[in-house]
């Protein structure tokens, strides 16, 4: 099975034609996968980074007609099997696969996906196999249900909610849905907090029942702040698409930020634009790593 591995930042996804993987049970549709599937399986064992090619996620691309439903079909898998709605840096490295295979060479392409029909518009090729774009993320939502998240009684918006870890301790949260559950904190120093120990306890709290990617944020000043990603279904990550989406709005409704704003993440720095329309606009980079083909089929 051939692929093709890109980074953005730093966040490395292996992409994949859906032609190449009906042979390990990749199902039609955006309908979920159980967790014994030969699929999900496949994916834990190729994103491995000691008995894998090693990755932060799979991204499976599928040609449309085209029309309302877009051009391509994109599904984003985490590296434990799980199905994400959606990923910024790794729909951008599927993206740039695109363009880097010849499949695509328009301005403009559309993905459906499971969280809509995301726009991206080439801005860049810096290099034979370096892009750069700009994305349409989604509009975020902000209500406890649409999160989702379990509050004593549902909430219009969750903002500085007290969160009751199960070590004791409580941690100030802002939830919002950017095309994943997130729940955002924020920080003075990251030295001085132990994010990795608390995004793992949050990531899998009780309160999240789809569990939840989570962000400690920094700011800087009105239009920079830094990140630091605690994903779901991965750990920690160098860099995040809908992280920093989702860090840079939580930033701008707690009022700290203006609406456009550059996120620095340990792999590279995210622009992020929250339209007065209310979608949101993520540019950055995609990268070109190697070719590759998986042989351990057999194993799975």
């Amino acid at each position: 099975m051939l692929f093709t591995k890109f980074q953005g930042y730093g966040n490395d996804y292996l992409v994949f034609e859906a032609a190449e993987l009906k042979g390990v049970g990749l199902s039609a549709g955006f309908e979920r996968l159980g967790a014994g599937e030969p699929f999900v399986e496949f994916v834990r064992r190729v994103c491995d980074r000691h008995f894998g090619a090693g990755s932060d996620g799979v991204a499976v691309v599928e040609p449309l007609g085209g029309g309302e439903e877009g051009d391509f079909r994109l599904r984003i898998f985490n590296p434990d099997g799980g199905e994400a709605a959606m990923s910024g840096n790794g729909s951008r490295c599927a993206a740039a696969y695109l363009h880097y295979a010849g499949l695509w060479s328009a301005g403009e392409l559309r993905f459906s996906t499971r969280g809509g029909v995301k726009r991206y518009r080439l801005r860049e090729r810096m290099s034979e196999g370096a892009f750069r774009f700009e994305a349409e993320i989604g509009r975020p939502r902000f209500d406890s249900a649409s999160i989702p998240m379990l509050t004593e009684e549902p909430l219009a918006e969750v903002r500085e909610y007290p969160l009751a870890l199960p070590c004791g301790e409580t941690l100030r949260v802002t939830a919002l849905q950017m095309c994943n559950p997130n729940c955002c904190a924020f920080v003075g120093d990251f030295e001085q907090v132990d994010w990795r120990r608390l995004g793992r306890a949050v990531e899998s709290h009780m309160a999240f029942p789809e569990r939840t990617n989570v962000e400690f944020i920094r700011v800087l000043d009105r239009r920079n702040i830094e990140a630091r990603v605690w994903e779901r279904g991965a750990g920690e990550t160098l860099s995040s698409g809908t992280g920093a989406s989702a860090a840079a709005v939580a930033s701008m409704v707690g009022g700290h930020t203006d609406r456009h704003v550059k996120v620095s993440m340990p792999g590279g720095l995210l622009e992020v634009l929250w339209r007065e329309d209310g979608e949101v606009l993520l540019t950055g980079e995609a990268e070109v790593v190697y070719r590759g083909e998986w042989l351990g089929e057999k194993a799975v």
